[in-house]
């Protein structure tokens, strides 16, 4: 870790979930289908990395073999669902729900990797897990049970949005033996290309037009690339090196926080008692969970390097 980095972390990292936190009210904004809204979102955050990794990271391309490929092309599919269905669960659901679940994509990273990994769950990750899951029913039931509907299908937007974080987490799994061979850009680059095109395809397929948009469409589409993309989550890659992994992927959890608050204020969506108890109880859940397994993961990794 960096001894003196130019900027403070924890103000970098403030601002990268300030960011972070903008992309569910522009997604509102827009009135561009779901998937073209997502498709220049992440087209726009590959296109100023091209020129870098043409010009500095050519050997690297050369050295990916098959597998890497594999693995990437892997990851930048299971990428372009939890876009297309994150973006389209705003449509149906509150921003607070929807920005809520998606959110809980380290739930399924834990349930993936001991599936896939044989890594180890343990009872308080167990714990964590089945506390979220609580906080998740309470959310997509609760309104329907009260009455007190908040968006045209608060089920089918909440399942899209569970869609989008298990995706988001097959992300997490596909590419995390990758970055251990691969450099960060020529990674990010051919992760972002299989991604774009996946999602110009599902935008071509439901017949959403790609231009005609005017000019605050467009503005908007740069938005959710600059804001959430370069802003957001570049930053907190960067803060990955100065801070501890626990206090980024807690502070993360401020995301929904400052969404739901951008969202009362912008947009004037007020979220439901129900919501906003499941979130907490979603949110909670996840703490639990994402700290108990980098507990043991540090634990793993000072045992094998003692052995």
């Amino acid at each position: 870790m960096s001894d003196s980095p130019p900027v403070p972390p924890l103000l970098a990292l403030a601002v990268a979930i300030v960011a972070i936190s903008t992309g569910a009210i522009l997604v509102r904004l827009s009135e561009a289908p779901s998937a073209v809204a997502a498709f220049y979102r992440v087209l726009f955050t590959t296109l100023p990395l091209l020129p870098i990794a043409v010009w500095r990271y050519r050997p690297a391309f050369r050295r990916l073999g098959r597998r890497d490929l594999a693995g990437a092309t892997l990851a930048g599919v299971a990428l372009a669902v939890h876009f297309a269905a994150w973006f389209e669960s705003l449509a149906w659901t509150s921003v607070a729900a929807s920005v809520t679940l998606v959110q809980s994509q380290p739930l399924f990273v834990v349930v993936g990797a001991w599936l896939l990994l044989r890594e180890r769950l343990s009872r308080r990750m167990l714990a964590g897990i089945l506390v979220a899951v609580g906080g998740m029913a309470t959310m997509s039931v609760g309104d329907l049970l009260g009455g007190g509907l908040v968006g045209p299908d608060p089920l089918l937007g909440n399942s899209l949005a569970i869609v989008g974080a298990v995706m988001a987490a097959g992300y997490v799994l596909a590419g995390r033996s990758l970055r251990q061979r691969v450099a960060l850009v020529p990674y990010v680059v051919v992760v972002y290309s299989v991604c774009t095109v996946c999602l110009l395809a599902i935008a071509l397929a439901q017949g959403g037009p790609l231009v005609g948009y005017p000019t605050r469409e467009w503005l908007v589409f740069a938005g959710l690339a600059i804001g959430p993309g370069l802003l957001g989550h570049t930053v907190i890659n960067w803060a990955l090196a100065h801070l501890e992994s626990s206090v980024v992927s807690v502070s993360l959890l401020g995301e929904p926080v400052g969404a739901t608050v951008l969202a009362l204020v912008l947009l004037g969506e007020s979220p439901t008692v129900f919501t906003v108890a499941g979130a907490v109880v979603v949110l909670a859940g996840i703490s639990l969970t994402a700290r108990d397994r980098e507990r043991a993961t540090a634990t793993e990794a000072t045992g094998q390097s003692a052995e």
